[in-house]
């Protein structure tokens, strides 16, 4: 709810009926120019990322014991506690479809829009006429509903996934044991390289675009000249980058960051006057509107006064800012600055996850790293496998040098694990050795460069840079792609398979005919 006393509102309270959604998990109509989902012929011949994903999705809908499974998860998610009332919503089939083929295409919510609407293979697998005459997608529709989904939800529908594909594998390779292979990378956010001018600008930005926002509702006095306001800042920011960055007389680039500052601090007493002043709203169905607004608005302006503060330290006064007060964006603030020392040098910004694959690579585990490093996941990832893998055999676990500790490596060989495959890092005594030179290590260290592959696959499913906002959308792009990921994986199997069919048959044929 909003805290409408914050900031001093008078208006009356009032509230608005709600109506809820009547959804269903999928109902074929029935049309005869329209074919039957499992009927549906996917090329097997192309290269390219979707037939595979389609493979895997008509195996899901076909195969009533995974489709119950994951049909149950979507209704207890999306449709928990809604009455049978009101306009229906999207089909949870249509749901899950879409947002799985935006992150294996990985594009954008408006290329997915016409693909629903135009690409024929696509409509006939969401069940519908390749022409537009039964539904038309709407793009805001689209990431309204698959908003709805979260990352607790996909980390059970891919664990089903994965159960599904391993049992479309050949006995013997199934029985064999299991092959685990740990390593984490950076998925990027969607923001500019940030420096204390560049974030000052973008506070001083987005508080005069939201003072715009507020005089269309509310009368604002000495806010006229708002854009004339944020071109002198704009171009004051340009010449005081130029300066900054290749200038060579120190009194002129002292000059310059003082207008920079002057520029920004009056930018930002115009939204700590109105913030301060009681605001009388004369049209009650727009108050809600109005004190987001002014949420908005605090913020930006409490971002603009750290970043006013840090510019005067840092290069007025010559401090040096600690890591702790960074911010390293205005509207992603969970953004980290992580460099994991690899070559020249190479700053992302973003969070890292941790991915674990199996012999077959299939993504088995996989979490978000906010705030941690490699060192600190072994342990709970131990939990995690232990928990997956009670009565299977682990051949072997291997990691990288960033995991190495003493204690992990007790950790690992306290496990049930066969091989553990945790390198030292640094100088190694004469156990170190002896341990690293055995022959399953070695084996078993070679093999380990596979989940590099999986993981340049896993950036080409959507997360080599997330464009979703939030924490929570960064999640949900995560598991989406990862979802995506072990789709392709189990439709290349189905493709597999359905050729080596396709191969007996014709040699049946050629054998009887002669």
């Amino acid at each position: 709810m909003y805290n409408f006393s914050e900031f001093g509102l008078f208006f009356v309270d009032y509230s608005l009926k709600k109506h809820t959604i009547l959804r269903k998990r999928f109902e074929q109509q029935l049309d005869l120019r329209i074919p039957s989902i499992k009927d549906i012929k996917i090329p097997v011949k192309s290269r390219d990322e979707l037939p595979p994903v389609l493979r895997a999705l008509q195996y899901i809908f076909i195969i009533p014991a995974i489709n119950e499974k994951i049909f149950a998860l979507l209704e207890d998610k999306i449709m928990k506690g809604k009455k049978k009332t009101g306009r229906p919503g999207m089909d949870l089939w249509h749901i899950l479809v879409l947002s799985v083929v935006r992150h294996t295409l990985n594009t954008d919510w408006d290329r997915l829009t016409w693909n629903a609407n135009y690409d024929g293979l696509l409509r006939a697998i969401l069940g519908l006429l390749p022409t537009l005459e039964e539904q038309e997608f709407e793009c805001q529709t689209i990431i309204d509903n698959v908003g709805l989904i979260d990352e607790a939800l996909l980390q059970e529908i891919n664990n089903i996934v994965v159960e599904a594909g391993m049992g479309l594998i050949k006995k013997k390779e199934a029985e064999e044991p299991v092959r685990l292979k740990t390593d984490s990378f950076v998925v990027e956010r969607n923001v500019h390289f940030p420096t204390d001018l560049s974030l000052l600008w973008d506070s001083s930005r987005k508080l005069l675009e939201t003072i715009n926002k507020l005089k269309s509702y509310i009368e604002i006095d000495g806010c006229r000249k708002t854009k004339y306001i944020a071109n002198a800042n704009k171009s004051q920011l340009r010449a005081t980058t130029q300066q900054i960055y290749k200038g060579k007389n120190e009194e002129q680039k002292t000059a310059s960051v003082k207008e920079y500052l002057r520029l920004a601090i009056e930018a930002h007493l115009k939204g700590s006057v109105i913030l301060e002043n009681p605001i009388a709203v004369a049209n009650e169905r727009q108050a809600k509107k109005v004190v987001k607004l002014l949420a908005e608005l605090k913020e930006y302006n409490n971002y603009g006064n750290k970043f006013i503060d840090q510019i005067t330290r840092r290069l007025l006064k010559g401090e040096t800012i600690p890591a702790s007060e960074k911010v390293y964006s205005v509207f992603e603030k969970e953004t980290e600055w992580i460099n994991k020392g690899k070559g020249h040098n190479i700053i992302e910004l973003g969070h890292q996850v941790l991915v674990t694959t199996n012999q077959f690579h299939y993504i088995v585990d996989y979490k978000i790293m906010v705030g941690q490093k490699d060192v600190s996941q072994i342990p709970s990832l131990l939990q995690r496998i232990g928990q997956k893998y009670k009565e299977e055999r682990i051949g072997s676990h291997s990691f990288d040098k960033g995991f190495w500790s003493k204690v992990n490596l007790e950790l690992m060989e306290a496990s049930k694990t066969e091989t553990d495959v945790l390198p030292k890092r640094g100088k190694q005594s004469k156990a170190d050795k002896e341990r690293e030179s055995t022959k399953e290590f070695k084996q078993t260290r070679k093999k380990h460069s596979a989940v590099e592959s999986n993981i340049n696959m896993l950036e080409h499913h959507g997360l080599a840079r997330c464009r979703d906002k939030g924490m929570k959308g960064f999640e949900r792009c995560v598991g989406l792609s990862v979802l995506a990921y072990n789709l392709h994986i189990m439709g290349k199997q189905l493709i597999a398979l359905q050729k080596e069919k396709e191969k007996k048959q014709q040699y049946r044929i050629a054998k009887a005919a002669a």
